[in-house]
């Protein structure tokens, strides 16, 4: 697929965009609202900082600079931070001292902000200049009739780009960035599975105080959209594309991009433009894949969901592991062709979700609702669309998947939409634009019950914020003319500082077994810690949710425990097998930047086969020793060692993480046996730590 990646061809592009969209401006009160204005990339499109992802590249091609950091005070009053602090070009000539700004975070204090913001713009023709990438600044100074400061965050990635920052329950600061997870400049920039773009590399977090910074998520295609809800939880929207190279997997693709398959993440690494054996996970995306196999549909998969993670980098997974048979969202065949058994269709469907998302996107600018912190605001949106339908949506830890509503708050006859929230008085604002045309995004407030918004009237007057700009691209001039976008808005208001989630501890069945082994979990955990490793155990694999029937469900361990319903296939289960997301593809077509394939897990200490197997136990468990902080997934293989139930999203796991799932996908409330949440004692867990043991 060829779509446009934002880069600016015309030489000069000018616009005068709609104002307000034909609406007025509205006369109550909102509350203090900061946000940014922008530029808009001229003809928009993916990849580029108008858009809902992978939208962090730094140069004016794809954040044209002119753009600053606003506050919005109830009575109307508005004030330009950057400016008054000193930073950005007050003329049309946009130069060294230019600046675009994004993201802004209030503090729990409500009295700064965190935000990122990138500085320089071309001075000369055909030269591209010089920046830092974008990176995190603090504002101060934001009350009425204080004076403003803003200062970098020191400690930070220098040279890299670092959006989306946040305060932590400890002040500490997490953020996407798209650092290496090591720092490694011949792995920059990771590139997406999808269109082999740059993207964010994960989420870090920074002790400002120390020094110290670390990687807690590694995402192979990018995360956004950092938040901290009221239960302690770090919420992020994540992009789940775990499929094959759309860019190398067929002869002729590999051939027009250039795809090369190194040998391993190391900078002499020896490289082959042969595509045989290159991937292994998951199935073929296309027929032209030398791998692909009649007997089995091919798989194509694009997904963006909410993610939760506790703020240390444990406990990773969907908000409350809602999935696709509860909330739609990516089409996928029932992956074996000839059993009818298969469907993506649930069979069942038990859920309270009246609305489904769609099949070529998802969620994205995911918000808590503070006013019901039960439920949580977005926008349902297509991959390449600017804006969407505001949707709401159930999410308290507590609530069962199949109890999670999600309904839309707006039609699409009330335009587009960006950046919902509800304010502490009672009423909401967001981002809209008309549901026509390319007029500008505008602050609205909008008012109605929480399951019927209506824009009431835009937040700024109409002539506020508009402005004439130009810059070289660098090759040409460009100059924009008209209303700046508004966007990224967050109230500024004090909140209660959010808990800091532990870890939970062991539950009694496999606390019985650290017992009867002799192992205590303080000590395995001190080493997997020490090691970069994570254990992870289910203790039913053959038990799956009622209504996930995509792959096999009907499952039995031979000579050991067998769940099965119906007439659909049975299929013999013996191991587990672990891959990494291992950054070995390039591309003669780029010059540089690495994407991620899937590799069986390796590594010391790990305990697993040469192929990153376990075996399961006879009671269908499973435990096994995973890489942390490294991207996994994961298969059941029969006996023969070919796949036969895939994971669809790729997982990271904390350094001395213990996480015990009770079966391999959860079941909601009831399995395809009609069971509930295995409770056995995990004989896989036993052997493990057996094995462990002797070898201390």
């Amino acid at each position: 697929m060829g779509f446009k990646t934002g880069i600016l061809i015309a030489a000069v592009w000018a616009c005068a965009c709609g104002g307000n969209s034909g609406l007025d401006q509205f006369e109550g009160e909102v509350g203090t609202i900061m946000f940014v204005t922008q530029v808009p990339v001229p003809g928009g499109s993916f990849a580029v900082i108008d858009s809902n992802f992978s939208n962090h590249a730094p140069g004016v091609d794809s954040a044209p600079r002119g753009g600053d950091l606003m506050i919005h005070y109830p009575d109307g009053e508005l004030r330009n931070l950057t400016r008054e602090a000193g930073f950005g070009d007050a003329g049309e000539m946009q130069g060294a001292d230019a600046i675009a700004v994004r993201e802004p975070t209030v503090h729990w204090s409500g009295n700064k902000a965190l935000f990122s913001m990138v500085i320089g713009s071309p001075t000369e023709q055909f030269d591209p200049g010089e920046n830092t990438g974008w990176q995190i600044y603090e504002v101060t100074g934001i009350a009425r009739d204080e004076a403003v400061a803003i200062r970098k965050i020191a400690g930070q990635p220098e040279g890299f780009n670092n959006v989306s920052p946040i305060y932590g329950s400890d002040d500490k600061i997490l953020f996407a960035s798209d650092r290496p997870r090591a720092g490694e400049l011949h792995l920059h920039p990771q590139l997406d599975e999808y269109e082999s773009q740059r993207t964010t590399v994960g989420i870090y977090r920074l002790d400002e105080a120390s020094g110290a910074i670390e990687l807690i998520e590694h995402a192979p295609s990018g995360v956004f959209s950092l938040s901290i809800d009221t239960f302690g939880r770090l919420i992020f929207v994540k992009w789940d594309h775990l499929q094959r190279d759309q860019q190398g997997d067929s002869p002729d693709l590999a051939a027009q991009y250039g795809a090369i398959t190194f040998a391993d993440e190391s900078e002499a690494a020896t490289s082959t433009s042969s595509i045989t054996g290159a991937e292994m996970f998951p199935e073929p995306r296309i027929e032209g894949d030398p791998a692909a196999d009649a007997t089995i549909h091919i798989h194509a998969f694009n997904q963006f969901f909410p993610w939760e993670i506790n703020q240390d980098g444990s406990a990773e997974e969907t908000l409350n592991h809602i999935g696709r048979q509860e909330w739609g969202g990516t089409f996928t065949e029932g992956n074996f062709v000839d059993d009818l058994g298969l469907s993506f269709e649930a069979p069942d469907p038990k859920t309270a979700a009246t609305s489904k998302l769609r099949g070529d996107g998802g969620t994205f600018y995911v918000r808590q609702d503070l006013l019901d912190p039960a439920s949580y605001l977005a926008i349902s949106a297509g991959e390449f669309d600017l804006g969407g339908k505001i949707i709401r949506f159930d999410g308290a830890p507590t609530i069962n998947q199949e109890d999670m509503r999600l309904i839309e708050v707006t039609a699409p006859e009330d335009g587009r939409f960006r950046s919902p929230m509800h304010l502490s008085n009672g009423g909401y604002v967001a981002v809209r634009t008309a549901s026509d045309g390319d007029a500008a995004y505008r602050l609205v407030a909008l008012t109605g019950a929480s399951e019927r918004l209506t824009v009431v009237g835009t937040v700024t007057d109409d002539d506020d914020i508009e402005r004439t700009v130009r810059w070289l691209t660098p090759d040409r001039t460009a100059t924009y003319s008209g209303d700046l976008w508004e966007l990224d808005p967050v109230e500024v208001a004090p909140r209660s500082v959010p808990p800091l989630r532990q870890r939970l501890p062991l539950e009694q069945p496999e606390q019985a077994i650290f017992d009867e082994v002799g192992v205590a979990q303080a000590d395995l955990s001190t080493w997997l810690r020490e090691r970069e490793l994570a254990l992870v155990v289910s203790r039913n694999v053959t038990q799956r949710d009622r209504n996930d029937v995509q792959q096999p469900y009907n499952l039995e361990v031979p000579n050991g425990v067998s769940s099965t319903r119906g007439s659909s296939t049975v299929y013999q289960v013996s191991d587990m097998q672990f891959v990494q997301a291992d950054l070995l593809r390039g591309y003669e077509s780029h010059n540089r930047g690495r994407r991620p394939l899937a590799r069986p897990i390796h590594g010391p200490d790990l305990l697993s086969d040469a192929s990153g197997s376990v075996a399961l136990g006879l009671d269908g468990s499973m435990a096994a020793f995973v890489p942390a902080r490294r991207a996994l997934s994961w298969q059941l293989t029969a006996p023969d060692g070919t796949g036969v139930v895939r994971e669809r999203n790729w997982v990271s796991f904390a350094a001395g993480e213990i996480r015990v799932c009770a079966s391999c996908h959860g079941i909601n409330k009831q399995s395809q046996t009609g069971d509930p949440v295995p409770e056995n004692s995990p004989d896989a867990l036993r052997s493990l730590l057996r094995q462990w043991k002797a070898l201390q």
